[in-house]
C-alpha cells in the first residue's frame, strides 16, 4: 500500500507533498473532507508501534483541551484521533511495510531515501 493522510489545507503538508513528488500509485487522503477509519488508524498503530506515535502533541485542541495535564492512554490517544483530525500528526505516509509520521526534516528524507530505494 502506498498512501498519504494529510490536510489539504495545511501548508506544511502540500509543500512536503510537491517536495517528494510522489508517484501517481500513491493514493492521497485529505483527512478533513475524508475521515479517518477506525481501520485505517488502527493499520497505522500497526505500523507505528503505538497510536502515541500517531498523536500530535502540537494540535491547537491538545492544548485548548489541556490534555498535557491528563495521564492519556493508548486507547485516549486512539479515540482522540478518530474524534477530531487535528490529533494526526501530519503528514503519515505508508509506503509498504513503512510508516513515516510527522513533517520533521529527518522524516521526509527517510521517506525520500526510501522512495530511491525502491
Amino acid at each position: 500500500m502506498k498512501k498519504v493522510y494529510y490536510l489539504k489545507t495545511c501548508s506544511t503538508c502540500t509543500r512536503i507533498l510537491k517536495e517528494l513528488h510522489l508517484p501517481s500509485d500513491f493514493v492521497l487522503q485529505d483527512i478533513k473532507s475524508e475521515a479517518i477509519t477506525v481501520k485505517q488508524v488502527e493499520a497505522m498503530e500497526a505500523l507505528a508501534g503505538s497510536y502515541e506515535a500517531l498523536f500530535s502533541k502540537r494540535s491547537k485542541l491538545y492544548k485548548e483541551m489541556d490534555l498535557k495535564n491528563q495521564d492519556l492512554t493508548e486507547k485516549d490517544f486512539k479515540h482522540y484521533i478518530l474524534e477530531h483530525y487535528t490529533f494526526l500528526s501530519r503528514p503519515v505516509i505508508i509506503i509498504d511495510n513503512h510508516i513515516f509520521i510527522g513533517n520533521s526534516k529527518k522524516t521526509i528524507e527517510n521517506v525520500k531515501n526510501h522512495l530511491s530505494s525502491s
